[in-house]
């Protein structure tokens, strides 16, 4: 922070750690004890697409990438634009292999961030649901570097605050938890979201 940024009462916005993402396994453990929500096995990424042969190429990196192991009863990755013009890719792994999700989300931010393609990325999620079918995602906020929970009601636009608020207090321990509730974009039709 430099000297003017003191003075004017300015601060640094926080990096992305995308090394945060990691964290993801042991919240889930707190999140099941705590909640009842279990991984749903699906996790996204959204991003902001840009014209061009070099992000076309990186695009089929990421999918040779995350498909190699389609052979094995891997499920592809999926590529869909929201009503927004962003660009989601979807990946799936066991529900009871959160760690190769979280693994497979973050080389994705990886292989963008390093090819320069960092200020596009937008956000990745994590799905989860309890037992009632209620689905709840961990969203990480790439730049800002922060997580919040979205609590989305089945079949509705409509969010559940009050359990959004109680799943941050629950991982505020495990998850480096966005602080400004105006930033918990609710996400509405995400994939990975339903489950």
């Amino acid at each position: 922070m430099g000297f003017w940024d003191a003075v004017l009462g300015r601060s640094k916005p926080a990096r992305p750690d995308l090394d945060q993402l990691f964290a993801l396994p042991s919240a889930a453990v707190t999140l099941e004890a705590g909640a009842g929500f279990t991984p749903t096995g699906l996790g996204s990424v959204c991003f902001a697409s840009v014209e061009g042969g070099t992000f076309d190429r990186l695009q089929e990196e990421v999918r040779e990438l995350l498909d190699a192991d389609t052979e094995r009863g891997g499920v592809p990755v999926e590529f869909s634009r929201d009503e927004y013009g962003y660009t989601w890719l979807l990946a799936r792994q066991p529900q009871d292999d959160l760690a190769a999700l979280v693994s497979d989300l973050h080389a994705v931010n990886t292989l963008l961030q390093d090819a320069g393609f960092g200020p596009q990325l937008l956000c990745s999620l994590v799905g989860f649901r309890d037992p009632g079918g209620r689905p709840l995602a961990l969203v990480y906020l790439f730049k800002a570097g922060t997580f919040y929970p979205v609590c989305v009601l089945p079949g509705q636009q409509k969010r559940d605050n009050a359990l959004e608020l109680q799943v941050a207090a629950a991982l505020k321990n495990d998850l480096r938890i966005e602080e400004d509730l105006s930033r918990w974009f609710p996400v509405w039709g995400a994939p990975g979201m339903a489950g």
